[in-house]
C-alpha cells in the first residue's frame, strides 16, 4: 500500500520530488525514484509485505529491462509465483517483485490474473512502453493527464497540479455529478483533461514520440443474465466457503491488522470469519460512536450492536468518538478527498484509521461492497415496491404524485415516499431505476449554472447496460451501478483517500476477484427475497451471528448533514456560497444558489447534500483551482 507519481515520455525537466512531497503521507515508511531520459517515477512506500530494503520501489529486474512501482496488495501473489519459481531468481518475499517477474512472463495478460488492490506503473525499457493499470474494482485511484506529449500520473490529483503544463480548467460536467450524484461516476474529474483511470482498465503508452493512447478494459464485472440453480443449502454452503477464502486470502501481512466493526450485517460477518480462522488470536475492532448522529438523523443507533457483536465473538474493541468539528474539518475533508464529494462519512472513516494507526494497527478489513454485491440499499428494495406499484392505476398514481410531492421534507418516511413515487416521472423501467442514485431534480441542477448544461446524468448511467446486454434483471443491472460506480467513485475513493491520510491500508474482502464472479451467478431472488435485502447472506451470517444483529434495521455510517447544513454550517454557507464568491467562479447563477438554500431551510426541498456539495465545490476550488 503505497503511493506512486510519475511522468512519461518527458520533454522537460521533472521535479519529481515535490511531486512525491504532495502525497508523502501515503507512504511513512521510505521514498524511492528512478529516473532516466524518458522518465520519472516516484514511490511513496507503507510497508505491507517483506518489510526488508528487498521490498524497496521502485523495483527494477535483473535483466534492468522492467522498472515497477505499485501501490497495493495481490493476495494471490505466492499462487502465482509458484508458476514462475525456477524461471526468475527472487529477492524478496513480497507481492511487488511477483507482479515484476509475472509482467515479464505474461504481459498484459497478467492483469486479470490479479486478486487484490492494486494501481501500478510498469516501464518497459526494451519496447519504450509504459503500461498504467488499475485493478478490477478500482479499489486504488489512479489519476492521469497529458500535458503535450507528456502523460502524468499519480495516486492523487494533488500530486500532479504543480506541473507548470498542468490545465485547470473546469468540467462543468463533472459539477453536475458531484451535484446530482454527490461524486463523478466515470473518468471524469472536476479538471477537463485529468482522468480517472477506469477500473479494470490499462493504459499503454509510449515512453518516446507522440501521445498515443486509450484504456483497455481487461475486466468487467461478469454479470451474463445466466444464474447457476442450485438448492438454497447448496449456496449458503458454498458461499460460506467462497467469503471464508476471501477473509483467509486478506489476512495476509507482516503488519498488525485490525477490523472495522460498525455491528451491521457486513462488517460482523468478517470479523466472525477472521474469528473462525483465528479461534485463539487476539483480534482488535473498532467503531464509532455516532449516537447523537442516528438521533438526529433518524438511523439506527450502531454502537450497541457493535459492543454485543465484539462480546459475542470475544474480540478487542475500541470505541472512537465522533468527535467532528465540522466547520473545522470540512476543508482538511476536502483537501484528501481530492474531489468535492458530498459526504460526511469520510470523517468517520479518518478518526477510526488514525486511532488504529496510533495503535499500531497498519491493516484494516471492512465490509464495504456486501450490500453493493447482494442487495443491501433501499433502492434494491424499490424493485419489488415498484413491481407491487405498477399494478396501481396511472390516474391514481398521479393523483398521489401530486400530493406526496408537497410533504415537508424534513422526516426521512416523507422524503423516501416522495423517492419512490418520483420513479414514475421517468420514462422506461431503466430510466426510472438510475434515477434512484439522484439527489436533486436534473431541472434544479441545471437551473443553477449559468451556461446551458445538458448533461443527463441518467443518460450516463443506462447507457453503460451495453456491457452487460444480456443481464435481464433489473437489481443485477442496479448491482452493476453500484459495483462500477457508486462503490468505485464513491465509497472506495474515500475510503482510500482517508485511511491513506494516517498511513492505513483498507482492504474489502467482498471484493475478492473470485467471490465477485460467483455472486454474479446467484439468482436475484436469493439477493432479495420480497422486500428481505441480502437474503442469502444473512443465511450464511446465521451460522456465525444472532439474529438480532443479523436482521437488525439497516444504518448508515453517516452524520447529521441536515442538521449541519441548517444550523453548524450556515455561516460557512454563508461565506462560501456568497455572492463574491459564486460571481468570481462564474460558474453558478448565486440567485438560484440562494434559492436552493432558501428553500431548503423551508423543507420546501430536500437540498441538504446538494448544499454540502456546493460547499465542497468551493472548498476545493479555493485548494486546488485558486482564483
Amino acid at each position: 500500500m503505497c503511493g506512486i507519481t510519475g511522468v512519461i515520455n518527458k520533454k522537460s525537466p521533472v521535479d519529481i520530488q515535490s511531486m512525491m512531497d504532495a502525497i508523502a503521507h501515503r507512504g511513512p515508511d521510505s521514498q524511492g525514484k528512478y529516473e532516466d531520459d524518458s522518465v520519472s517515477f516516484g514511490h511513496l512506500r507503507l510497508a505491507i509485505q517483506d518489510l526488508s530494503p528487498a521490498g524497496h520501489q521502485p523495483m527494477v529486474s535483473q535483466d534492468d529491462r522492467y522498472i515497477l512501482i505499485m501501490n497495493g496488495e495481490i493476495y494471490n501473489h505466492e499462487e502465482i509465483r509458484a508458476k514462475l519459481d525456477g524461471k526468475y531468481s527472487f529477492k524478496s518475499s513480497g507481492d511487488t517483485e511477483t507482479v515484476l517477474y509475472g509482467f515479464a512472463e505474461y504481459g498484459v495478460e497478467l492483469f486479470p490474473l490479479l486478486n487484490g488492490i492494486f494501481a501500478l506503473a510498469i516501464y518497459d525499457k526494451q519496447e519504450h512502453k509504459v503500461y498504467l493499470v488499475r485493478d478490477q474494482f478500482g479499489i486504488k485511484p489512479l489519476y492521469y493527464t497529458v500535458v503535450g506529449q507528456e502523460t502524468i500520473f499519480a495516486s492523487e490529483i494533488k500530486s500532479m497540479i504543480n506541473h507548470p503544463g498542468f490545465d485547470k480548467s473546469i468540467s462543468e460536467t463533472a459539477l453536475a455529478n458531484y451535484l446530482y450524484f454527490l461524486y463523478s461516476p466515470g473518468e471524469q474529474t472536476p479538471f477537463t483533461a485529468c482522468k480517472k483511470l477506469l477500473s479494470g482498465h490499462y493504459l499503454e503508452i509510449s515512453s518516446i514520440g507522440a501521445f498515443e493512447s486509450k484504456a483497455i478494459q481487461y475486466y468487467d464485472i461478469p454479470f451474463t443474465g445466466a444464474y447457476d440453480r442450485k438448492k438454497e443449502e447448496e449456496w449458503i454452503e458454498e458461499l460460506d466457503k467462497k467469503l471464508t477464502k476471501a477473509v483467509e486470502r486478506q489476512l495476509l501481512s507482516d503488519v498488525p491488522v485490525g477490523f472495522f466493526l460498525s455491528g451491521g450485517l457486513d462488517s460482523s460477518l468478517i470479523v466472525a470469519i477472521a474469528r473462525k480462522l483465528n479461534p485463539q488470536q487476539k483480534i482488535k475492532c473498532y467503531t464509532i460512536d455516532t449516537s447523537i448522529s442516528s438521533n438526529k438523523e433518524g438511523f439506527t443507533e450502531d454502537l450497541p450492536f457493535a459492543k454485543s457483536v465484539a462480546a459475542y465473538l470475544n474480540v478487542d474493541l475500541e470505541i472512537v468518538k465522533a468527535d467532528i468539528d465540522i466547520v473545522k474539518d470540512f476543508d482538511k475533508m476536502i483537501y484528501h478527498l481530492d474531489e468535492p464529494q458530498a459526504d460526511a462519512a469520510p470523517l468517520n472513516v479518518m478518526n477510526i484509521c488514525a486511532k488504529a494507526r496510533e495503535d499500531g494497527i497498519i491493516v484494516l478489513l471492512g465490509g464495504t461492497a456486501g450490500d453493493d454485491l447482494f442487495s443491501g440499499y433501499r433502492r434494491h428494495q424499490a424493485v419489488n415496491l415498484k413491481r407491487r406499484m405498477d399494478f396501481i392505476p396511472s390516474f391514481i398514481k398521479r393523483t398521489i404524485w401530486h400530493l406526496v410531492k408537497h410533504l415537508p421534507s424534513k422526516s426521512a418516511f416523507s422524503r423516501r415516499v416522495k423517492k419512490l413515487f418520483s420513479l414514475y416521472q421517468e420514462k422506461g423501467e431503466e430510466r426510472q431505476f438510475a434515477s434512484l442514485y439522484g439527489w436533486l431534480p436534473q431541472a434544479k441542477i441545471r437551473s443553477l449554472f449559468r451556461n446551458k448544461n445538458v448533461f443527463d446524468p441518467i443518460s450516463f448511467l443506462t447507457q453503460r447496460l451495453t456491457q452487460i446486454p444480456k443481464e435481464k434483471s433489473i437489481l443485477n443491472k442496479l448491482l452493476y451501478w453500484d459495483m462500477k460506480y457508486f462503490l468505485t467513485d464513491h465509497n472506495l475513493n474515500y475510503t482510500d483517500k482517508m485511511s491513506m491520510a494516517h498511513g492505513i491500508e483498507v482492504r474489502v474482502p467482498f471484493l475478492d476477484l473470485e467471490l465477485v464472479k460467483f455472486s454474479t451467478t446467484i439468482p436475484p431472488e436469493l439477493k432479495m427475497n420480497g422486500t428481505e435485502t441480502k437474503y442469502l447472506l444473512k443465511k450464511v451470517a446465521e451460522r456465525y451471528l444472532p439474529k438480532e444483529v443479523i436482521y437488525r434495521s439497516k444504518s448508515g455510517f453517516g452524520a447529521p448533514v441536515r442538521d449541519w447544513i441548517t444550523k453548524d454550517l450556515s455561516e460557512l454557507i454563508e461565506n462560501y456560497l456568497s455572492k463574491e464568491n459564486i460571481d468570481k467562479r462564474a460558474i453558478f447563477k448565486q440567485e438560484e444558489v440562494s434559492r436552493l438554500i432558501t428553500e431548503n431551510k423551508a423543507s420546501i426541498i430536500d437540498a441538504s447534500y446538494s448544499i454540502w456539495s456546493l460547499l465542497a465545490m468551493e472548498s476545493w476550488f479555493k485548494q486546488f483551482n485558486k482564483k
